[in-house]
């Protein structure tokens, strides 16, 4: 196998172009990693997503061991570790344990650092019983905090393209839910949203209609490894023991319903072969309380732009011409508002039969804190432990611009 992988794939030049390749019977799955290949190799119908994961894990977990670093010496270095580490993360094929803080718990080897690597932090060890049986592996018992509080953030990405006249072409929310968590102890934490299958759920299971109100429908969610899946399926309720710290809690996506932040309403006349004209209006539709921050509209123009003349109702104006585009800039644009810019664009007249322009989209960049595309709220963030200890909650919503496009 270590030949067939060597001649066909190494000693060609076909690298990058797929990392899986059939070679006879087999498939093989390859990462080049500083100057080493690791290399996968499956007779059957494997899961491709997931052998690409392990082997990031993997690589993750031995530069811990190796004081940051992986390659060639550090393998050849710490052969005999590596060897057992492959022991404990792999068992038939099937995946175990990954994670650097749980299998330093019991193997406590250190690996033969370079001279360049960084040194080990030294913790105290805690009691690896319940970690090591896998039971709440992402967790370590006997945690204390003076004060117990979880931030929940919900970051939104909308992604959109819009014709001219200001009908949608494409949209959708990319969305994702970060936590922070300094609880003591092993609470159980249940989050309820204000998605559509998780209210008629709970109406279903109290014998009760749905409450009226907004509801939305998510698209491929995915949850971090500490959300209990089965409870999750039986009561459509996010039920998870939290990691301590940061943490990225689950991601979605959504297709329909979405709310916009901003109306885009362009018009750009060509006055000839040497003058054009840019109207460009920008209309916040979210509620009058909020404001977006850190607001950008990139305005494309011609390369031959000599001279640029703006008149804008807020904000400021330039042109940048290594990006060829007017660069509109405000620093807080409240809700329920519109500004609107006017520019005169002056080109370079050349003898020579120029090429028509074609119009690349209008961009946008923003980001609106307290406010979600998509309308997903937090209907309840809820905090179980045997202690009975109070816990402060923070929830905080921002959406900002994915790949946000105006066509002109």
């Amino acid at each position: 196998m270590v030949d067939a992988f060597r001649t066909h794939v190494m000693q060609t030049k076909e690298l990058g172009t797929c990392p899986v390749r059939q070679i006879g019977g087999c498939s093989f799955f390859y990462m080049r990693i500083s100057n080493v290949y690791i290399v996968i190799v499956v007779s059957n119908n494997a899961n491709v997503a997931c052998a690409f994961k392990f082997v990031v894990e993997a690589v993750a977990l031995f530069r811990s061991y190796f004081g940051g670093v992986f390659d060639e010496d550090a393998i050849r270095n710490n052969f005999v570790l590596i060897y057992e580490l492959l022991d404990e993360i792999m068992d038939f094929g099937y995946p175990q344990n990954l994670s650097p803080e749980i299998l330093k718990l019991y193997i406590t080897q250190e690996g033969v650092r370079s001279p360049f690597s960084s040194k080990p932090t030294d913790r105290p060890v805690p009691n690896a019983t319940l970690q090591v049986t896998g039971a709440v592996g992402w967790r370590r018992e006997g945690l204390v905090y003076k004060k117990n509080e979880v931030f929940l953030d919900i970051v939104e990405s909308v992604n959109l393209l819009m014709s001219s006249k200001g009908s949608v072409l494409r949209c959708d929310v990319t969305g994702k839910i970060l936590m922070k968590c300094f609880l003591s102890g092993m609470p159980d934490l249940k989050l309820g949203l204000n998605d559509k299958i998780g209210l008629e759920k709970e109406a279903q299971l109290k014998s009760r209609p749905a409450k009226s109100g907004k509801s939305i429908e998510l698209d491929d969610v995915t949850f971090h490894q500490c959300v209990n899946l089965t409870r999750f399926n039986s009561e459509k309720t996010v039920s998870f023991v939290p990691p301590d710290g940061e943490f990225e809690l689950m991601k979605y996506r959504i297709t329909e319903g979405v709310n916009l932040p901003f109306k885009v309403l362009p018009t750009i006349k060509e006055l000839g072969r040497s003058r054009i004209e840019v109207n460009v209006k920008v209309k916040s539709v979210f509620g009058a309380k909020m404001f977006a921050l850190g607001v950008v509209v990139k305005i494309p123009v011609p390369k031959q732009t000599a001279k640029t003349n703006f008149t804008v109702t807020s904000g400021r104006a330039k042109y940048n011409a290594s990006i060829d585009c007017l660069v509109w800039k405000i620093r807080k644009f409240p809700g329920q508002t519109e500004s609107t810019l006017s520019a005169e664009v002056e080109l370079i007249s050349t003898t020579t039969e120029k090429k028509s322009w074609t119009r690349p989209p209008i961009q946008m960049e923003f980001q609106v804190p307290m406010f979600t595309a998509s309308g997903l709220r937090v209907r309840f963030l809820k905090v179980w432990e045997k202690s009975g200890y109070n816990t402060v909650e923070w929830v905080r919503y921002i959406t900002k611009a994915g790949s946000y496009e105006i066509r002109c």
